[in-house]
């Protein structure tokens, strides 16, 4: 392509980027706990300065994108600028399991009305958080989940792994894994019965380490717990709450 052309074509994207439209909406929260004793569970989308019409449906997060049994009202809505708009979820009441908690998606796409201004970008933006499905009747504590979580140091022939196994019937979102300063994951989520390891990219010590974690509840807040580790030790380490940021 012509040096003239290029030009050309990059002054045009910058027009274009510098007048995108930004997104307008947002959720006033990170994460829904949708509670099985009640029929529904709710979220508020704010609006900033344009109006917007919004999409919203629940999806399984698999390869297909798979309807979840779970309805959002309204599915589609006009948002006036500086206003807000509740969407409720309401369960079908069938095709969770019951015996353990689940995650679905909530999908909340904004569709921005066309601009009256000419080379304008302007992007169909969707916002994605996560639905946690939690059966009536369910034993234990999703608060207590995270200190029940069994945590072994493993040697796989150079490698040292970090193993992690959730025996309890609750997901459990982490951040920050690290075994005194290597760190192991920035985020990982752990669902009930599942078993994970991570390599380490540093070797530790040969005698007791420390783990380290922070614990996302159902507020979207952080819990920080630690615990003691030793490299080929059978039994598991649990972690333990600490009131300090590890």
């Amino acid at each position: 392509m012509p040096p003239r052309s290029i030009a050309a074509c990059l002054g045009l994207l910058g027009l274009l980027m510098a007048t995108q439209a930004a997104a307008s909406i947002s959720l006033n929260a990170t994460r829904i706990v949708f509670d099985g004793d009640h029929k529904e569970a709710n979220i508020t989308v704010r609006n900033g300065n344009q109006d917007v019409l919004i999409q919203s449906w629940v999806d399984m997060n698999d390869a297909s994108a798979s309807r979840a049994p779970f309805a959002v009202t309204p599915p589609l809505a006009r948002v006036f600028a500086k206003e807000q708009q509740l969407l409720r979820i309401l369960y079908e009441g069938t095709g969770m399991p019951t015996d353990r908690e689940s995650v679905v998606w909530l999908n909340v796409q904004e569709i921005p009305q066309a601009s009256e201004s000419e080379n304008t970008l302007q992007l169909a933006i969707r916002q994605r958080i996560k639905i946690f499905y939690r059966p009536a009747g369910l034993t234990g504590s999703a608060l207590q989940a995270p200190a029940q979580l069994e945590w072994t140091l493993a040697k796989h022939g150079s490698q040292t792994l970090l193993q992690v196994k959730n025996p309890t019937l609750y997901h459990v979102s982490m951040a920050d894994i690290k075994v005194q300063a290597v760190v192991a994951s920035d985020s990982t989520m752990i669902a009930p019965g599942e078993q994970k390891q991570f390599a380490l990219s540093a070797p530790v010590a040969s005698g007791p380490v420390r783990l380290s974690f922070s614990s996302i509840n159902d507020y979207g807040a952080q819990n920080h717990y630690s615990a003691p580790l030793s490299s080929g030790t059978a039994l598991p380490a649990y972690a333990t709450e600490s009131r300090l940021n590890p």
